[in-house]
């Protein structure tokens, strides 16, 4: 008796050990190409927040697409001018109660720049800040300064309104 159930418990970790796990991770990809996770993406908790935004006053226009991820900023700002140069590139950094003050890396006259940004964020609008930038061009030279009323206002729309453009 003792023989059969050492015989069975050798038999139970031999099939234990031959049996293979797999694990795979499904990210399929939406048509905007914005990773979707199979679990149910308008819960907040679990995926970034995507926001559009448009202004167009004659033939210039600015188009945003913002990606929030608990306070994370991400995406992508394109300043489309009619008769002078425009830029296109992405933006990052973080959002600071209703401000995103994010860094915007760009390609203007065959030249990659970075600027800082900030946008205050209300009634579904965002505000592009303007202020004096320090010396080097890249920083606001005094945060304190900074207007929000006499800057871009873009409106929020449906991000495929503005999918051609962001690109």
């Amino acid at each position: 008796m003792k023989n059969l159930l050492f015989l069975g418990a050798i038999t139970l970790v031999v099939a234990s050990c031959n049996k293979k796990t797999e694990t795979s991770i499904v990210m399929p990809i939406d048509s905007s190409g914005i990773f979707v996770d199979e679990v149910n993406v308008t819960d907040s908790t679990l995926a970034a927040k995507t926001a559009c935004y448009m202004e167009a006053i004659g033939k210039d226009s600015l188009f945003a697409q913002v990606d929030n991820n608990l306070g994370t900023i991400s995406g992508k700002l394109h300043y489309k001018n009619f008769e002078k140069d425009s830029s296109s590139g992405t933006i990052a950094g973080i959002q600071d109660g209703d401000t995103l003050k994010v860094d915007y890396v760009f390609q203007a006259e065959g030249t990659t720049s970075t600027r800082e940004i900030w946008f205050l964020k209300k009634d579904g609008k965002l505000y592009e800040g303007i202020g004096a930038y320090d010396l080097s061009g890249v920083n606001y030279a005094d945060p304190k300064q900074i207007k929000f009323e006499k800057g871009h206002v873009l409106s929020s729309v449906d991000c495929e309104t503005i999918a051609a453009n962001i690109k």
